[in-house]
């Protein structure tokens, strides 16, 4: 069977040989998109109920498999998935529309937030609100330790991955991209030596017979593949990957080289360019094992922020669909904002949370379209099984940090720096202590671990509360 160009690009209207048209892909994208709250194993999931069990497009261990490789990777996890599947069923266009439909509705509204946040923080109504959220995010955050640790902490050398790698970015400020690096080649080769104690997040394999036609509808057509159907842009050439580096790198860096050129390297957004374009290539274990490292780095070293506002950021992408690394969108926004040069301060602000979502996004196309024909050899190697196991466990202290981190500026209103050893060690004021917000965010963490009470209505109850205390003084 001839396999034309043209034949290929026809995805616009006509069903493909899985049945499924371009047009209802978009509109069930567009469902997701705005559907997708609660983080990403909340996205997971809704894609698992539509793709899988409604639309039945995709099988059970079609949809596993492709979300191990999405694991494997930098970058949000739910957005890669969907870029993966859009791009299985319509090809680069498919996943291209996939992957903005997923962060577009989040994204639109973290930018109006931002505003609302920069022009009106000081009215007391947006003050009450946020004193409850801020709270309840902490809570958020120690449930996400307990439960990754849960799922990877398994014996003495993952609790000690963990318990190195807090110490390794608490006390002595490693950097988070060393850390990862450190414990995937640790995990690499600990798998080697002993995979027992180092595989510990395997890989899920399909347990179809290949002589029964599978049901769902890309199974179907995969099944069929060989036989010269659509699915021959499944197959990896090396012609396809130069043309996937080339133009998904002048994509993702061409912005920062022409800002660099144009406005020089010392200037809010080059630093914002450059900044998040490594955030997006370190960004394991998704928002809350980065978020730790951004907030000390914008914070600390940029002054983009001040410690207490990543905490509201984190606040509007918990509450809006979308991935939570949008937070650093509202990073984005708020260092622009704060160094407008001749621009008026929301424009800049606006600006710089463009370039910030476009170099933190875009990056997430290139590991698929590059990765997805190649990244199927993975599947089941111990070794990378190991690597990917230890990489989670050392994020489960990344995120410890980062409660601990969120602890300090939510519950005191004082801390101090203790140095030793030529080390600078921040602890808290005990006397600062805020009593009320403690309260919050212990039954905020009680109600959703205990009780199993949904995010959204624990920040909402949260909010709620924040404002009453506020008022009452």
């Amino acid at each position: 069977m001839q396999y034309t160009s043209q034949q290929q690009e026809n995805t616009d209207h006509q069903p493909q040989g899985h049945g499924i048209s371009f047009r209802q892909a978009f509109f069930t994208w567009l469902k997701i998109s705005l559907l997708s709250f609660g983080g990403p194993a909340a996205q997971i999931a809704l894609m698992h109920k539509v793709l899988v069990e409604e639309k039945r497009w995709i099988s059970e261990e079609r949809f596993l498999h492709a979300l191990n490789y999405c694991m494997l990777l930098p970058g949000p996890e739910a957005q890669q998935l969907a870029i993966y599947l859009g791009w299985l069923m319509h090809r680069t266009l498919g996943g291209v529309v996939a992957g903005v439909l997923f962060i577009l509705p989040g994204a639109l509204v973290v930018l109006a937030l931002s505003i609302l946040y920069a022009g009106y923080q000081q009215l007391s109504i947006v003050a009450a609100l946020f004193y409850g959220i801020k709270a309840a995010v902490l809570a958020i955050v120690i449930v996400a330790v307990i439960r990754i640790g849960q799922k990877v902490l398994k014996n003495y050398f993952m609790y000690a991955t963990a318990a190195c790698s807090f110490i390794g970015i608490y006390i002595f400020s490693l950097p988070f991209p060393l850390i990862i690096i450190t414990a995937a080649l640790v995990g690499f080769f600990g798998g080697k030596i002993s995979a027992r104690n180092f595989e510990i997040i395997r890989a899920k394999t399909s347990a179809n017979n290949t002589d029964v036609l599978p049901s769902a509808a890309l199974d179907r057509a995969l099944y069929h593949a060989e036989n010269g159907s659509f699915m021959q842009h499944t197959q990896p050439s090396l012609r396809r990957c130069v043309k996937v580096i080339c133009c998904t790198t002048v994509l993702w860096l061409g912005p920062l080289l022409a800002l660099s050129l144009f406005l020089g390297t010392d200037n809010v957004y080059t630093d914002e360019a450059t900044f998040f374009s490594k955030m997006a290539v370190v960004t394991f274990g998704g928002a809350y094992a980065v978020l730790a490292y951004v907030a000390q780095q914008a914070v600390g070293v940029f002054g983009w922020l001040n410690p207490g506002e990543m905490l509201d950021g984190l606040a509007m992408a918990e509450t809006t669909p979308g991935p939570l690394i949008m937070v650093v969108q509202f990073v984005g926004f708020m260092g622009a904002f704060r160094n407008p040069g001749m621009l008026d301060p929301m424009l800049a602000g606006s600006l710089g949370a463009l370039v910030t979502t476009w170099v933190t996004f875009v990056p997430c196309f290139l590991w698929i379209f590059l990765g997805a024909p190649y990244v199927e050899a993975l599947r089941g190697n111990q070794y990378f099984s190991a690597a990917l196991s230890t990489i989670t466990a050392a994020i489960v202290g990344v995120i410890l940090n980062l409660a601990l981190w969120f602890s300090l500026h939510v519950l005191f209103a004082q801390t101090q720096t203790l140095q030793l050893l030529g080390l600078d060690i921040s602890l808290p004021i005990w006397s600062s202590l805020d009593f009320p917000a403690l309260c919050i965010a212990a039954c905020s963490l009680i109600a959703m671990q205990k009780f199993k009470l949904s995010m959204l209505k624990a920040l909402a109850i949260s909010a709620s509360v924040g404002v009453i205390l506020f008022y009452l003084g």
